[in-house]
Parts: structure tokens; C-alpha cells; sequence
């Protein structure tokens, strides 16, 4: 036994010796090959990641919306994402990439996916992965309006807004940035979307919120705020865990190439990075709720998460993990201050859309000159400002056309009985609704 034992250390050392001159080598070159297979890999699993993230808004807001309005909050958030779906292949994806050419905008018309068994190897990818991956942002940004204008919009003349917004608005902000536009050209830094996707969606979410109004009973005349509880804290926090997890998809694959070792150390950094900026958008939010009003407000725990994420997506491959955790938790203090400030405009905001994904990613997207020396606070703010002046015009010019053609909002009726009832017919518990004294 003892010479088996000095014949395997024999071994051993004689397999070191002979590897040592192979492990001092230079990594041989990695093959187009391989690099093609490895980046379309992390375009299709950070893009059913980010499409994930659809479920996660669904039960977000369904948790979020009193128990009358939970059926539509499901079917908005299944329907928004088909029409993004169809509408950025039938031009979205051209308007934002093809043609765009240091302009304003790229070229109308539908997509075209690589041939059966295609190997158009000098695009390093499946030109359908990508187009996967970009398109799953764009029900992102429309999710966001979602939540904003829940339990008194009704539901075509959204899903009429919805078709605009993913087909052409969307599209044509994105082509200034990631289309190599005008402020791809002039520096601007976006690096996953906290402003083109975030914040596109928050100022088109806060369009419709000034022209739709607030819910009936929210503020009284005396200024009150009416507190008006979700119907599921658990189902809330849910799909906030669904939207983390789904966020590693959106900032990781962002990345956009996972072929060599040094791609695939950066997709790790941004892995932690994005989970460090929402736990301290977390932690944030519970203690100054705390400090504030006594007690701990769990909904702002939950926007406090999406808040640090937000903020992180403009940059989150350069950041130290300190710097991280400070950005997502300035994050998360911004959402504890900005959904009282709202309620004192009377902006009502039913999920609180607008502090995490407008105000958390003005700030995300002002703060990457912190870490990334190739960005600068001018041009940053000179994104913002580009972006939130073209979504609120364009959001409005549309949300002003529904409203006198077809109508945007609910009767008083309808809304006080639920648009559950109202305009699917299909409550989310009748056991506890209307549906009960049926039962």
C-alpha cells in the first residue's frame, strides 16, 4: 500500500513537470467559431433572463393594485409584451440599428434573421439572438407605463399607446445611443439602459399620468393621501425577486460577448456589482422608512431593490462593489423622498414606476463619470435632458390623441367597481369580489 501510495505521488509530480511548460504558454487565440457560439449563448440566456423579467412586473403589479384590478394588471403585462414583440420586428429593430449612422433615426421596414443553419460568422453572433435580446427590453419599458396608469385606464387605448411606443418611440431614442446616433457620437454613456430603457419608460409612464389624472378617492381636498393597500404583499415581493434575478440578464449580457476569458471576468464583475447596488437600495429603503415613520414600509423595501438596480445599469461593469452599494442605495433613498413629493403634485403613480425608473435612472445615468473616466457629467446631462424632452413630447402628443378620439380613462362606475369586472369579466379572486355572491 505504501508503494502504491509513492508511485502515485510519482505520477503526480511527473504530470506537474510536464505541464508546467504548457501552463507557462500564452491562451491560444479563441477560434470565431467558438466566440460566435459563446455570444449568441449570452444573447439568448440574458434574453429569456430579461423576458423573465415581464413575469416579474406581472406579479409586481398585481401585488401592487387593489384585489379588483389584478386580472387586467395580468393581462396588460402578457399583451404589452406580445406587442412589443411583433412591433420591434415589424420596424423597431431597423428604426434603432440599421442606417442610423451618427443621425437621429435608422430605417422603417421588418427584420431580417439569418438563413436556416446560417454561419455569417463576421457578425460574431446569430443576428436572431440579438434581435431576441434587444427586443426583450423594449416590454421592459412599456411594463414601466404599466404599472404607473393601473386601475383606471382602459384597455385598448393603452395597448394603442403600447403599439407606438415599442414600434417607434422606443426604437428611435434607442438608435441615438446604442444605434450609434447623435449621442453615441458625442460620448454619451448608457451602458444597459438606465436612461433608454428606464427612464424612456418612466417619462412616457409620467406623460400619461399628468394627462389620465389620479385615481378616484386618492387625494382629498384637503390634501389628504388616501392610502390605497395592494392586494398582495407576498405576490409584490415575488416579483421583485423576479425582476432581480431577471436583472443579470439585462446588465450582464449587456455586455455583449462572452467569446474570451476577459469578457466572461467582466459579465462576473457586473453580476456582483448589480446584486451589491440592490441590496443597498434595499437596506437604504428600510432604514430611512424607519427613521421617517416608525415603522418599515415593505413596498418601499421592494422599490428600494429595483431602485438600486436601476441606478447601476447605466454603469455597472466600472464601479468598485463600495461604489456599487452607495450608487443603488442612493438609489433607494431617492424612492423614499420621491413618492411623497409625487402625492404632494397629486401624480399618482399606483406601483411607484416613476421614482425607480425615471428618478433612479436620471441619477444612475448622471453618476457614471464617477467610475468610468470615458464619460462626462456634461454629456451625461445633456442624454437626460435629450431623452426626457423627446419621450414626454412624443408620450403626449399620443396620450392627447387617445384622450379625444377614443378616451383613455374609465367611467367613475367602472372604476369604483373594478376593471376586472368591467372590461374582462374575469375577477382574480371571486371568492373575495363580486364573483363571490355568485358562488
Amino acid at each position: 500500500m505504501k508503494r502504491l501510495s509513492q508511485l502515485s505521488g510519482l505520477c503526480v509530480a511527473a504530470i506537474a513537470l510536464t505541464a508546467a511548460p504548457a501552463l507557462a504558454q500564452e491562451t491560444p487565440p479563441v477560434s470565431p467559431e467558438t466566440q460566435y457560439i459563446f455570444n449568441t449563448l449570452l444573447f439568448l440566456i440574458g434574453g429569456f433572463l430579461v423576458m423573465w423579467m415581464a413575469a416579474g412586473f406581472a406579479m409586481l403589479e398585481a401585488g401592487l393594485v387593489r384585489s379588483k384590478n389584478v386580472s387586467m394588471q395580468c393581462l396588460k403585462n402578457i399583451s404589452l409584451y406580445s406587442i412589443a414583440g411583433l412591433m420591434f420586428w415589424v420596424t423597431g429593430y431597423n428604426l434603432m440599428y440599421n442606417g442610423v449612422d451618427g443621425g437621429f433615426i435608422g430605417s422603417f421596414g421588418p427584420y431580417s434573421f439569418d438563413p436556416v443553419g446560417g454561419d455569417a460568422l463576421d457578425t460574431g453572433y446569430s443576428t436572431a439572438s440579438d434581435w431576441f435580446f434587444q427586443m426583450v427590453f423594449v416590454a421592459t419599458a412599456a411594463s414601466i407605463v404599466s404599472g404607473t396608469l393601473a386601475e383606471r385606464i382602459k384597455l385598448w387605448p393603452f395597448l394603442a399607446f403600447v403599439v407606438v411606443l415599442t414600434g417607434f418611440i422606443y426604437p428611435i431614442a434607442g438608435s441615438w445611443q446604442w444605434g450609434g446616433g447623435w449621442l453615441s457620437e458625442a460620448g454619451f454613456s448608457d451602458f444597459a439602459g438606465s436612461t433608454l430603457v428606464h427612464s424612456v419608460g418612466g417619462w412616457a409612464a409620467l406623460a400619461g399620468a399628468l394627462i389620465l389624472g389620479a385615481r378616484k378617492g386618492k387625494y382629498g381636498a384637503d390634501g389628504q393621501v388616501h392610502v390605497m393597500p395592494g392586494s398582495s404583499m407576498p405576490l409584490a415581493t415575488l416579483g421583485t425577486f423576479i425582476l432581480w434575478l431577471g436583472w443579470f440578464g439585462f446588465n450582464g449580457a449587456s455586455q455583449l460577448a462572452m467569446g474570451t476569458i476577459g469578457d466572461v471576468t467582466d459579465i462576473s464583475r457586473i453580476f456582483a456589482n448589480t446584486n451589491m447596488a440592490a441590496a443597498g437600495g434595499v437596506i437604504v429603503a428600510v432604514i430611512l422608512t424607519q427613521i421617517l415613520y416608525k415603522k418599515v414600509d415593505v413596498t418601499m423595501a421592494l422599490n428600494g431593490a429595483l431602485a438600486g438596480l436601476v441606478s447601476i445599469t447605466a454603469e455597472p461593469l466600472a464601479p468598485t462593489v463600495l461604489q456599487s452599494i452607495i450608487i443603488g442605495g442612493i438609489g433607494g433613498a431617492l424612492v423614499v423622498f420621491t413618492v411623497p413629493m409625487l402625492d404632494k403634485l397629486k401624480i399618482d403613480d399606483v406601483v411607484g414606476a416613476i421614482p425607480v425608473h425615471l428618478i433612479a435612472g436620471i441619477w444612475g445615468t448622471l453618476i457614471v463619470p464617477l467610475s468610468n473616466d470615458a464619460a462626462s457629467y456634461g454629456t451625461q446631462a445633456l442624454g437626460v435632458v435629450a431623452y426626457g424632452a423627446f419621450t414626454l413630447v412624443a408620450s403626449g402628443i399620443v396620450w392627447f390623441a387617445l384622450k379625444a378620439t377614443v378616451g383613455i380613462r374609465v367611467g367613475e362606475e367602472e372604476e369604483a367597481m373594478g376593471l376586472d369586472k368591467v372590461e374582462i369579466g374575469v375577477e382574480a379572486y371571486p371568492e373575495f369580489g363580486q364573483g363571490s355572491q355568485r358562488l
